[in-house]
């Protein structure tokens, strides 16, 4: 029996948000029906990694898929995560490779929801996670304050859901990983945070402070100087683009106006 695209929908749908749902992604693999609707999937299987050969790539996805959190975007992500691999995979030198599999994987991820039509809004979520997938390698060795910057601005309003994907992105046996991962996890929403209020903080500043007000205008300490800095602030408020020259200009109109 043939399932209409909407059936196929709500099949995977189904199975990413059972209660058990390590147990039904291997349901939904053996018994073929994953062979219908997200024929990537089994196709995991064959591609066994030489070099961590307990990490059979299937396997790994279905435990990460299974510790994720309750949210279908999420799910749909993990799952997809390392779809790219077996169109990326290189061997060379008893090594193996996935060069740009997120990039690949979010491109085979995003057909693949549109044939499931699933909504526009969840098939640029899930692709966007799983293009974001492995951006977070590599902050164990050092992330200037540049780059968490630009991992939270490339993750927008799904940074929350990457970082989980992140956490979840480990199946190691070994308990020590798992803590080192998500050491590092808060360590980076702890500096994206910090980053964050500096960032308010500096928004609330004007362009010039009392010192360069009285320097300017040669006038010392005094009420005049606190209604220019209010001035100062509320020109930036509505003109964040303004630059120093222009909101010296505006200064020097408010200023005459001031003394008129």
């Amino acid at each position: 029996m043939e399932l209409s695209v909407k059936e196929q929908r709500e099949t995977l749908n189904t199975v990413l948000m059972d209660d058990d749902v390590s147990g039904a992604l291997w349901n939904f693999v053996d018994s073929g029906l994953a062979d219908k609707i997200v024929p990537e999937l089994p196709a995991l299987r064959l591609e066994q990694d030489p070099i961590h050969r307990h990490k059979e790539v299937l396997s790994h996805t279905i435990a990460v898929t299974a510790k994720t959190t309750p949210d279908l975007v999420l799910r749909l992500a993990a799952l997809f995560h390392d779809i790219g691999k077996p169109a990326t995979r290189r061997i060379h030198d008893g090594g193996v490779t996935f060069r740009h599999h997120e990039a690949v994987g979010a491109k085979i991820t995003r057909k693949r929801l549109r044939q499931l039509e699933y909504p526009e809004e969840v098939i640029g979520d899930v692709s966007e996670l799983v293009r974001l997938s492995g951006r977070f390698k590599g902050y164990a060795q050092g992330w200037g304050d540049s780059a968490v910057r630009r991992y939270a601005r490339d993750a927008g309003h799904l940074l929350g859901k990457l970082n989980d994907l992140v956490r979840s992105d480990c199946t190691s046996r070994h308990e020590r990983i798992h803590l080192e991962i998500h050491h590092h996890v808060d360590d980076l929403e702890r500096r994206i945070g910090e980053l964050a209020d500096e960032e308010r903080k500096s928004a609330e500043r004007p362009l010039l402070d009392g010192q360069e007000i009285m320097q300017r205008f040669s006038v010392g300490p005094g009420p005049r100087v606190g209604q220019a800095l209010k001035f100062l602030l509320e020109l930036k408020r509505n003109n964040p683009d303004l630059d120093k020259e222009n909101t010296e200009k505006e200064l020097d109109i408010w200023w005459e106006s001031y003394e008129s």
